[in-house]
C-alpha cells in the first residue's frame, strides 16, 4: 500500500468529541469515521486489523473443533418468543415488521438462530458434543454508546455455540474455551486481560465469565482479591463485611429527627457510625409498581443488577405515594405492609447488635433497632455493591480492591435454557429422549482492536502488536523528490513485499514532520527511513514504533535486519 493513495485522512488535533485515547486515535489515523451514534465504517486500517483478529479467533476456534456458520442477521420474531426472549429482553433488541406483517428481530445474538439449526441436525447422542460459531455483523440498540468502538450499536463479533450431553462433558469444553480465549488474547497482543466470575444476565445459566482488560477507563466496575485468585465483576460478587465490633445491643427508642432526610444527616446528628446506621432503598417492579424496600448498612449502596436477581423481575426506582403508607426519609421496617411490599434485609446487616434506622414516621427514627428481636427472623440476601477491604468470599480476607476494566470477551455455562424452551431433544444411548445442554462463547472483535489501541498506544499514535497492526513494517521516504531516495525506498518496498512482509511506503513529497507524525498514527511496529543524509552513509534508519529498536542498517542488509525483526517481534507475543 502507497501512503499517496491511502483513503481517509489524518489529523493533528484531537477530535472535541472524543473522551478517550483509542477514539481519538482511530479518529485521527483514519482507521473509523461515525456513521450515526454508536456506528461507525471501518477505513482500511481498521479492517485490515479487524481482518487479522478474525483470523487469529478463526484458528483458535477451529483447534478446539469449531465448525462455521453464518446466521441470518433478521430472525422471525418466533424463535425468540420461543425462547421467551422476544418479551423479556428490553429496547436493546430491534423490532421490525416486514411486508407481509410477520414480527422479525435484528439479531444481537444468535442463541435461539443455533438452536433452530441444531435442533434438526443433532437428532442422536452420537452426534455429540459439537461446537458451532460465525463472526458476523450485529445490532443492539445501546442507550449509551461511548468512546469509539469501544461501546457500539453496530458491532463485528464472534458468537459460538457448543451442545453436549452431560455437564462433565460442557464443564471440559468450557475450560478449552477458555484457554483458546486466553491464547486469542495472547497472540493479538492484549496484554492485560484477566478473566473474571460475572453475572449470566440475559443469556441466563449457572457459571459465565468474562475477559475484562484492566484499565481505568473500563466501564466495568471489577473486584480482586490480593490474597488470593478471587476476581469477579463487580455484579456477581458477593459482599461480605466484618460486623463484629457492632454486635452490642441496645435499647430500641423512639428519637425525633427533625428534617433529616438522609443517612448521613442522621448518622451526624445522633452521632452514631455510618456502619451502624440502616439505610433504606425502594423500587418498584416494571411488571406491576409493586414496592420493594431494601435495608442496608448505612455505609453501603444496593447494587441493581444484584436486586434484579434475587428478586427476579425488572425493577426501577420507586415513586412513592402516600398510599403506600411509605413515608420518604424516613422509611424503616416495621410498619411496613408486608403483604403489599417486598422488604428484603442486606446481609450487611447481619450480626449487627443495634442500628438506626427510620421510624415510618416523619422527622423519626429508632436507635437500638435489633432485626430479630425487634422484627422477626428473616432471611437475608446479598444485594449490597462490594466495596475496597471487604471480606473475599473464597479465602475470607478482607483484601479486596475495586479496578476497572473493559470487557473484550465472554463465556457462558447456559445449560438446557434455550434447548427446554425451544422443545430440541436427542436419542441417548438407551433411547430416551433428552434435552442437550449448551455453552456460548462471544468475543467483540472491533472492541478488541479499539483495547488494544487504549492499552498499547503514546501520545503519537497507535503502538499495534506485530500479530494484528495493519501493515508490519512501513517505509518513510523523506525527500521523495529526489531520485535516490525515491529509487531506494521502491527497492525496498517491491523486495519486502515480495519476502512476504505486509507493507506501507509513504511516497509522498511532503515534509519529514507530516511523514512521521502520519507514520506515527499508522502504527506500524516496523519503521524503515530513508533519507539523503543516512544514504550518503550507504544506510537506512531501522526503528521500531515502540522505540525499543534504533540502528542504522547497511542498504544491503536492509531486509535480511526486517525479517529478523519481524520474526523476533512475533516471538515476543508468543512468549509474553
Amino acid at each position: 500500500m502507497r501512503m499517496s493513495e491511502l483513503l481517509g485522512e489524518r489529523y493533528k488535533e484531537k477530535p472535541a468529541d472524543c473522551s478517550i485515547e483509542s477514539h481519538a486515535l482511530m479518529v485521527r489515523g483514519g482507521y473509523i469515521k461515525q456513521v450515526n451514534t454508536g456506528v461507525y465504517t471501518l477505513l482500511p486500517p481498521a479492517r485490515r486489523i479487524t481482518q487479522k483478529i478474525e483470523r487469529i479467533i478463526r484458528e483458535e476456534m477451529d483447534a478446539i473443533g469449531g465448525q462455521e456458520v453464518l446466521f441470518p442477521v433478521v430472525l422471525p420474531a418466533d424463535l425468540w418468543r420461543e425462547s421467551g426472549r422476544f418479551t423479556s429482553v428490553g429496547k436493546e433488541l430491534v423490532r421490525l415488521t416486514d411486508r407481509m406483517g410477520a414480527d422479525m428481530v435484528l439479531g444481537m445474538t444468535h442463541e435461539e438462530a443455533a438452536v433452530h439449526l441444531s435442533r434438526d441436525c443433532a437428532k442422536s447422542y452420537a452426534k455429540y458434543p459439537f461446537m458451532i460459531y460465525q463472526i458476523q455483523t450485529k445490532f443492539r440498540d445501546e442507550p449509551r454508546a461511548r468512546g469509539g468502538l469501544i461501546r457500539v450499536r453496530e458491532f463485528t463479533m464472534k458468537d459460538a455455540y457448543s451442545f453436549h450431553t452431560t455437564q462433565a462433558d460442557l464443564e471440559a469444553y468450557y475450560e478449552r474455551c477458555y484457554v483458546a480465549y486466553e491464547r486469542i488474547f495472547k497472540r493479538a497482543g492484549c496484554k492485560n486481560v484477566i478473566a473474571v466470575l460475572s453475572d449470566s444476565g440475559m443469556m441466563g445459566g449457572r457459571v459465565s465469565h468474562e475477559f475484562m482488560l484492566l484499565t481505568d477507563i473500563g466501564e466495568d466496575t471489577l473486584v480482586i482479591c490480593d490474597s488470593c485468585d478471587f476476581k469477579a465483576n463487580i455484579e456477581a460478587c458477593a459482599s461480605e463485611v466484618d460486623n463484629s465490633a457492632l454486635f452490642a445491643t441496645e435499647a430500641l427508642t423512639l428519637v425525633p429527627t427533625p428534617e433529616m432526610a438522609t443517612i448521613e444527616d442522621v448518622a451526624r446528628y445522633l452521632q452514631k457510625p455510618h456502619n451502624a446506621t440502616c439505610k433504606a432503598v425502594v423500587y418498584q417492579r416494571n411488571a406491576d409498581d409493586s414496592y420493594v424496600v431494601v435495608f442496608v448498612r448505612g455505609d453501603l449502596d444496593v447494587h441493581e443488577t444484584k436486586l434484579r436477581n434475587t428478586v427476579g423481575a425488572e425493577i426501577h426506582p420507586a415513586v412513592i405515594t402516600p398510599e403506600s403508607g411509605i413515608v420518604a426519609g424516613f422509611i424503616g421496617p416495621m410498619g411496613l405492609d408486608n403483604k403489599k411490599i417486598t422488604v428484603l434485609f442486606d446481609r450487611s446487616l447481619e450480626g449487627i447488635g443495634a442500628v438506626v434506622c427510620g421510624a415510618n414516621k416523619q422527622d423519626y427514627h429508632y436507635t437500638g433497632f435489633n432485626i430479630e428481636r425487634d422484627y422477626g427472623k428473616v432471611a437475608f440476601v446479598d444485594v449490597a455493591r462490594a466495596v475496597p477491604g471487604g471480606i473475599c468470599p473464597v479465602c475470607g480476607k478482607p483484601t479486596m480492591r475495586i479496578s476497572n476494566g473493559i470487557e473484550v470477551g465472554n463465556i457462558f455455562q447456559l445449560g438446557d435454557k434455550y434447548t427446554k424452551s425451544m422443545s430440541m431433544q436427542y436419542l441417548d444411548e438407551n433411547g430416551a429422549l433428552q434435552y442437550p445442554i449448551m455453552g456460548c462463547y462471544g468475543i467483540g472483535v472491533g472492541r478488541m482492536a479499539a483495547s488494544v489501541c487504549e492499552e498499547s498506544h503514546d501520545e503519537y499514535g497507535p503502538v499495534w502488536p506485530i500479530s494484528i497492526a495493519p501493515w508490519e513494517a512501513q517505509i518513510c521516504v523523506l525527500r521523495a523528490d529526489q531520485e535516490e531516495p525515491k529509487r531506494i525506498g521502491e527497492s525496498l518496498y517491491a523486495a519486502l513485499q515480495k519476502a512476504g512482509v505486509e507493507t506501507i511506503i509513504d511516497d509522498r513529497a511532503v515534509s519529514a514532520g507530516v511523514v512521521f507524525s502520519e507514520a506515527d498514527l499508522i502504527g506500524a511496529p516496523i519503521r524503515l527511513t530513508v533519507s539523503p543524509r543516512n544514504l550518503a552513509d550507504g544506510m537506512i534508519e531501522l526503528t521500531t514504533r515502540d522505540k525499543r529498536v534504533k540502528k542504522q542498517v547497511p542498504v544491503a542488509e536492509a531486509l535480511t535486519a526486517v525479517l529478523e525483526l519481524k520474526s523476533q517481534l512475533f516471538a515476543e507475543l508468543d512468549q509474553s
